[in-house]
């Protein structure tokens, strides 16, 4: 059993976890802390060929039964599906349509993760195939209809970043 003492880390049975133990090898912190998504987070990022994002399982992400909330991993999927438009883009986004699959479920102090694939982009709409995973277990598929909507200049991690 973890239970989830903030940021600072966590109890695995009896023992602490730092922080930095708990966030897996290669994840940096997103700098994202305006918003809604300063609400939800904090979020990781590894960049790479396939950019996935990840997420500690905390007491603010979590139903009465110590689940992940479903619009927790709707929101890190739409956030997660979505970020695959600025790595190839270097654009702002906005989500037009976010079609998910609940298939199992994450629980408090879960390291929950998430990547998917650009199927299609016609007119400025991007079409996002993607998963969200803990461990072996996929928790969540669907797509994503993305629009790009204004391009920006390119971050460490995309296509067009020269850093």
């Amino acid at each position: 059993m973890i239970r989830w003492l903030g940021w600072r880390g966590a109890i695995a049975y009896g023992r602490r976890m730092s922080s930095e133990s708990a966030i897996p090898e290669g994840f940096e912190q997103l700098n994202w802390p305006r918003g809604y998504i300063g609400h939800v987070g904090p979020l990781y990022r590894r960049s790479g060929a396939r950019p996935i994002m990840g997420f500690r399982v905390g007491d603010h992400h979590v139903n009465g039964m110590n689940n992940a909330h479903g619009g927790m991993l709707m929101t890190f999927a739409d956030v997660a599906w979505g970020h695959i438009v600025s790595v190839e883009t270097s654009s702002f986004w906005v989500t037009v349509r976010l079609t998910c699959d609940f298939l199992s479920s994450a629980r408090l102090g879960d390291w929950v993760e998430a990547g998917g694939e650009t199927l299609s982009k016609e007119g400025g709409i991007y079409v996002v195939r993607g998963r969200v995973w803990r461990g072996d277990d996929t928790l969540m598929t669907g797509t994503g209809l993305f629009k790009a909507i204004k391009q920006r200049e390119p971050r460490p991690g995309e296509a067009a970043y020269r850093g």
